[in-house]
């Protein structure tokens, strides 16, 4: 049972951090326009929504894990 405590504590960890992540990403869009710049805006754009599927992928995978029952076929 303790690898599961583990598991769901990490799980609250990563979505935490993931939220935080994306917070910060929404506080640096609003910026972006002030570099009057329109390559870098560009480039900086294209980064922040990189950023933002990565943790998306992420998140996509701790939900899977928490639905993850630990049984296997076999």
């Amino acid at each position: 049972m303790r690898h599961m405590e583990m598991r769901a504590e990490a799980i609250r960890n990563l979505r935490e951090s993931c939220q935080q992540v994306a917070t910060l990403v929404t506080r640096m869009h609003p910026e972006v326009p002030k570099l009057e710049h329109a390559g870098t805006q560009g480039e900086v754009i294209r980064a922040l929504f990189e950023l933002t599927k990565q943790v998306e992928v992420i998140k996509k995978h701790l939900l899977k894990l928490e639905k993850d029952d630990g049984s296997t076929l076999v």
